[in-house]
């Protein structure tokens, strides 16, 4: 990622190195100046004024040359990062829909927004600190080495134990500290994230005091690790500073020069520079040492970065078929989310005609949605096939597939975009009569009407719509794309019983159509031409819903038990509104 970018790089590199190495001319200017002042003899007024002259220059092309660098270097960090975001934005584009449906929204924007940013410190300032590290103290110290070589050991004392102390910094009990640290930030804004998102229902059903105390046991626990974590870094860092003060320094300049000195192995005046240059050589260490947290953060987003980059992307045939029709079949197929994990889907045997309306029904935990997502190709299956038309949905180009196969999920997402360019978002160029034809259809067209601008209004700006109005935009977009195959999980989930209704008849209508779909009302079960009963992976029935409620097997248990949840859920809203009237 950073190759493209070397040149740059080598840029703000030698820009820093000029004007690291011009910021030591106002030093030795001091140092001139003072031995001119403590020479016997005259004062040599043209050394002196050489000196200060020459030091301000200094100064001015050490302002001038890290002011280049420093902008430049940022300038490059805009760019990297817009770089990264494309990468990213490029990988999360291409990746599968079935491991993008396994994250978590706010985990994949922080990826993108806080990880990225986090590399700043990297891109912006290590350049300009590592040089600044490396260079100051290397001219210093040939500098101090011809005038005393002696002396200048002892002044490197406080630089050597301050390095002494970065292994300390870098220890596994350190790094797992810090990996808990993370852990336990995160914690937190999960908890303060799920308890603002469910305020309503905590306080409709008095929960807030175990809401509150989900988030207090996250606030303590990140207090007992932040505690740790501190423990375990302050010395360390305590020492690092003692090493590098000025007062420490100083004294240990003073110490071995006054040694030198009384000694009479150097001169008085040769002390001048150690006390100027040792202060030099420890600031770039102090200033990279206040960047180590900064660096840590930036190389651990960097892992989190690499790891999206890395999701590959399901495999492409190398000379892809079209599908002959809408027929789609199913073969022994199985499937686990990973490698070594339990089978999800056990031998699914099944063949969904062109122009029929399949349901499949099963308890919570059978296998429902995982089956659902292959016929978009969320997910390859482990073993076995999904056949379109004939051909292996790994053998059908992705772009021909969602021509043919559209889906409507239970959880819908919806674009910061217009009403209408959320219906017609598979098909950008649908004309409005098309647009407000499949809004109809799914029943949302009156709503979109009342909104403020109509099939212009920008969702989540302008309007903010229920999880049923969502639903029925989805289906509505699904209807603009027209395929001839639809998948459908639970797509009217939030929908009022009359809007289930209208929609379900709308489905009816669709009979030139491959539907396949999630069902747990009844209502939609009746109206399907093939009910498939899934249960722990495996289908345990199939058939027209009167002859497997004639077989009396499963399916016509799980058929009572939702009469029978139906029943009591009308019984318990006729009592509260026969108490209502009452009142």
């Amino acid at each position: 990622m950073l190759r493209p970018h070397a040149p740059s790089f080598a840029v703000v590199v030698v820009l820093q190195v000029i004007g690291a190495v011009a910021g030591l001319a106002p030093l030795f200017a001091v140092i001139e100046v003072g031995r001119a002042l403590l020479s016997p003899g005259p004062i040599d007024s043209n050394r002196v004024w050489t000196a200060v002259i020459l030091g301000a220059i200094g100064l001015f092309v050490r302002l001038v040359f890290t002011g280049a660098s420093s902008g430049l270097g940022h300038i490059l960090d805009g760019k990297v990062q817009l770089s990264l975001r494309r990468e990213l934005a490029r990988s999360l584009g291409q990746a599968p829909i079935g491991w993008l449906s396994r994250r978590r929204s706010g985990e994949l924007a922080k990826v993108v927004g806080d990880d990225v940013a986090a590399v700043h410190p990297f891109i912006a300032h290590a350049p300009g600190e590592l040089v600044s590290a490396f260079v100051v103290p290397l001219v210093s110290l040939v500098y101090l080495l011809t005038i005393d070589w002696r002396l200048t050991l002892i002044t490197l004392i406080p630089v050597v134990l301050a390095i002494a102390h970065v292994p300390l910094l870098m220890t596994p009990a350190r790094n797992r500290a810090q990996e808990d640290f993370d852990a336990a930030m995160g914690r937190i804004a999960t908890s303060v994230v799920e308890f603002v998102q469910g305020i309503a229902v905590v306080k409709a059903f008095g929960g807030s005091e175990r809401a509150h105390r989900k988030f207090l046991t996250a606030a303590d626990d990140f207090v007992d690790i932040f505690t740790r974590w501190v423990r375990g870094v302050s010395a360390v860092a305590a020492g690092m500073q003692l090493a590098l003060s000025p007062p420490f320094v100083l004294l240990v300049v003073l110490i071995g020069g006054t040694v030198r000195i009384t000694s009479g192995d150097m001169a008085p005046v040769d002390l001048l520079p150690f006390l100027l240059l040792g202060l030099g050589l420890t600031a770039p260490v102090a200033a990279l040492g206040h960047g180590f947290d900064d660096m840590q953060a930036a190389g651990r987003a960097v892992s989190r970065i690499r790891e999206v980059l890395g999701v590959g992307t399901l495999p492409q045939s190398a000379r892809p078929a079209s599908p002959q029709d809408n027929r789609v079949e199913l073969s022994d197929v199985r499937f686990s989310y990973d490698d070594d994990g339990p089978e999800v889907l056990r031998g699914i045997d099944l063949v969904l005609e062109p122009g029929t309306l399949t349901a499949v029904v099963g308890p919570s935990g059978s296998g429902k949605s995982t089956l659902v997502q292959l016929l978009p190709r969320f997910f390859d299956p482990t073993d076995g096939a999904v056949r379109l038309g004939g051909v292996d949905l790994r053998d059908v180009d992705t772009r021909e597939l969602y021509r043919r196969v559209s889906f409507v999920l239970q959880d819908v997402r919806l674009l910061r975009a217009s009403v209408a360019d959320n219906i017609a978002l598979a098909v950008p160029h649908a004309t409005p009569e098309e647009v407000t034809r499949a809004a109809q259809l799914a029943h949302i067209h009156d709503r979109i009407l009342a909104l403020p601008r109509g099939y212009d209004t920008v969702i989540g700006e302008e309007v903010k719509l229920s999880g049923g109005e969502a639903q029925r935009i989805a289906i509505a977009r699904a209807l603009a794309a027209d395929t001839p195959v639809l998948v459908l999980d639970e797509a009217t989930a939030f929908a009022d019983p009359q809007t289930d209704q209208a929609v379900r008849q709308t489905l009816a209508t669709l009979r030139d159509r491959t539907v396949l779909v999630i069902a747990h009302r009844l209502e939609t079960v009746a109206d399907a031409d093939l009910v498939v009963m899934l249960d722990e992976g495996r289908v345990v029935e199939q058939g027209r819903p009167n002859d497997l409620l004639a077989q009396d097997g499963r399916f016509a248990a799980f058929w009572r038990t939702q009469q029978s949840a139906v029943a009591d859920d009308s019984e318990a809203r006729g009592q509260v509104l026969q108490g209502d009237l009452s009142r």
